[in-house]
């Protein structure tokens, strides 16, 4: 027996952000239902209402909680899966020295403490949101996911702005768990929600909704560690990431999962092929069916929400990569290509793709599937190799569905923004309008270092045009692991992108909070705009460089302008003096003046 060594309890940044309170917006079908939104309050002066916003952060932002990473967070979601009736508990595969990259001693991270059995499907069930969908059932994760979107948006119908492009998105005004149910059960959206993942609060991925982001963490065989992992998950979750996915390839890649699914209230995907090369000792010719199955069932009953499946790299699509640029870019992609050369035969994948459907029809398990041929260069976008593998998705999207099973289609990549859009308009023809989840993409390859940037601009235009979820660059991307900082800064570069897709898609009181920090910036009420932004502490930090006394956050101006050139100030003096004056007897001397503007042929010369 590998005995682990003892590490301290890990601890996690907790507590409210600035100004913040999380309230909780009950249910009406499933009455039990608590759906938490952050609210945001302004100054008094203001006579304003607190700002409500979309909360992922779960109990690690509520004043005064007492959080315990060795017991995880409460299973919000236990209850209601018990309560249908299709589930059963049972042993469960043992944990193997494989599972953890053969880590021992002082290498092997601890088990989580707290162990339970695994939940699975009874024999003919199928225990999958689209399932229920499809039968009519409203599900208290559909009800959750109505509530969450709405942003408590009926209550501020005066302030919907309603003027964008959504490309032929549908996004009601309102969004009922009905409507819910419907996008769900076309296949146009999703619920990661797998159960035996309890502990996670219910949200969806799909066109017709806010757009969503992913924030990717994980080990790798050079560096991090299990505590660094689940910060790095609560981290994100703070600061706005949807989901995280867990692409650890180093040692203990079963354990440092379990202790970041056990507390995380945001939906895990994985790589399953990561791990399973792991039990071969990373020799990709070694992989079999059988040990990637093994791998899809251990993930499954620890409570992975999704998994990315490069089911779409088949063996006649190899040889259209050879002239690229930068060749196979995605680590799933090249191993699978490895893989299909070696054995000269399409990929276990691929032949065993009906089989992958009932395991996870079983638990649940979305399918996320993986663009192995994803260009990796600009001077490879939307080429042969990649429009292939997504008519290939496509297909593997039908055989899914028939199973049950809730379906993404991942997507680039490196691409200018001129062929941005027909990334977008060629997946939702092929795949039957299922979600797109999008890498960026990057739209130029030179700026190494500030890849956040160059993705986020892509993001922001692909996702206006329908992406559904948007997976976050970090500053590191090509460069190293990310660290907390980077994650941080991968996590707000996204929410940027996104607010701004869903700005741009007309979608409902999306433009609230922009509306009350630009009343805050007229007015002058730095606090407010610190308190608002997507990234109080940077707000903050970056205007007390230069003014730092408390004085300076009532000031009138700021130090790029100073007193004396702060064009908001001088449109209050304008304002003031249009109200001292009167604005009937300004509009009077202008009358009384004429015209204030007059076409040149209209003045005649002076006689003189």
């Amino acid at each position: 027996m590998n005995i682990a060594a003892k590490i301290p309890t890990p601890t996690v940044t907790t507590g409210p952000l600035p100004a913040s309170r999380k309230i909780y917006v009950p249910g009406e079908i499933h009455p039990d239902i608590r759906v938490p939104m952050r609210e945001i309050s302004v100054h008094p002066t203001s006579g304003e209402p607190p700002v409500t916003v979309y909360d992922s952060s779960g109990a690690y932002t509520v004043e005064g909680a007492d959080i315990r990473i060795e017991e995880g967070l409460p299973q919000l979601r236990r209850d209601w899966v018990l309560a249908r009736g299709d589930v059963e508990t049972y042993q469960g595969r043992d944990v193997r020295p494989e599972d953890n990259g053969f880590a021992k001693g002082e290498r092997l991270t601890p088990e989580f403490p707290a162990k339970r059995q695994p939940l699975r499907a009874k024999d003919g069930k199928a225990v999958t949101q689209l399932a229920y969908a499809r039968a009519g059932i409203i599900t208290p994760e559909m009800e959750f996911i109505a509530i969450r979107e709405n942003l408590g948006r009926k209550a501020q119908k005066e302030a919907m702005v309603r003027d964008g492009e959504s490309f032929g998105a549908h996004i009601p005004d309102h969004v009922t768990p009905e409507f819910v149910r419907q996008e769900v059960a076309a296949g146009r959206a999703i619920i990661p929600a797998n159960i035996n993942h309890p502990e996670s609060e219910p949200m969806i991925i799909g066109r017709n909704f806010l757009v969503k982001i992913n924030a990717n963490i994980g080990n790798s065989a050079v560096t991090s560690s299990m505590a660094e992992e689940v910060e790095k998950m609560v981290w994100a979750a703070r600061w706005g990431a949807d989901t995280v996915m867990d692409l650890s390839t180093g040692r203990n890649i079963h354990n440092i999962r379990e202790w970041i699914i056990r507390n995380s209230p945001l939906p895990i995907g994985t790589v399953p092929l990561y791990q399973a090369l792991e039990k071969v000792e990373g020799i990709a010719e070694n992989l079999t069916w059988e040990v990637y199955r093994d791998t899809l069932i251990e993930q499954a009953e620890q409570g992975v929400d999704y998994f990315t499946i490069h089911a779409g790299v088949r063996l006649h699509y190899i040889p259209l990569t050879v002239n690229r640029v930068t060749g196979i870019v995605s680590r799933g992609g090249s191993i699978m290509a490895k893989w299909c050369l070696h054995h000269h035969r399409e990929s276990f994948l691929y032949e065993h793709f009906e089989e992958i459907c009932d395991i996870c029809r079983a638990y649940d398990v979305s399918f996320s599937l993986g663009d192995g041929l994803r260009p990796g260069s600009i001077a490879d976008a939307n080429d042969a190799a990649q429009f292939a593998e997504l008519e290939t998705l496509g297909e593997l999207t039908k055989i899914a569905w028939a199973k049950d099973c809730q379906v993404m289609i991942e997507g680039p990549g490196h691409v200018p923004m001129h062929k941005i859009k027909e990334n977008m308009d060629k997946q939702l023809a092929v795949c039957g309008e299922a979600p797109f989840y999008t890498l960026g993409p990057l739209t130029t390859d030179i700026a190494p270092g500030y890849d956040h940037i160059t993705s986020g601009i892509g993001a922001a235009m692909i996702g206006w045009f329908g992406t559904a979820m948007l997976c976050y660059v970090t500053p590191k991307e090509h460069l190293g692991l990310p660290d907390r900082n980077d994650v941080k800064t991968g996590v707000i570069t996204y929410k940027i992108a996104a607010h701004a897709a869903d700005l741009a898609k007309g979608h409902p009181a999306a433009q609230v909070r922009d509306d009350a920090l630009s009343r805050a910036r007229f007015e002058f009420r730095w606090e407010d705009q610190f308190n608002l932004s997507l990234d109080p502490e940077t707000a903050r930090s970056f205007h007390d460089e230069t003014l730092p006394k408390e004085a300076h956050k009532v000031a009138h101006f700021c130090s790029m302008c100073g007193p004396k050139f702060c064009s908001m100030r001088i449109s209050h003096d304008i304002r003031a003096e249009a109200q001292k004056e009167g604005l009937d007897a300004m509009a009077a001397r202008y009358r009384d003046g004429g015209d204030l503007y007059m076409p040149v042929d209209a003045v005649k010369p002076s006689d003189g």
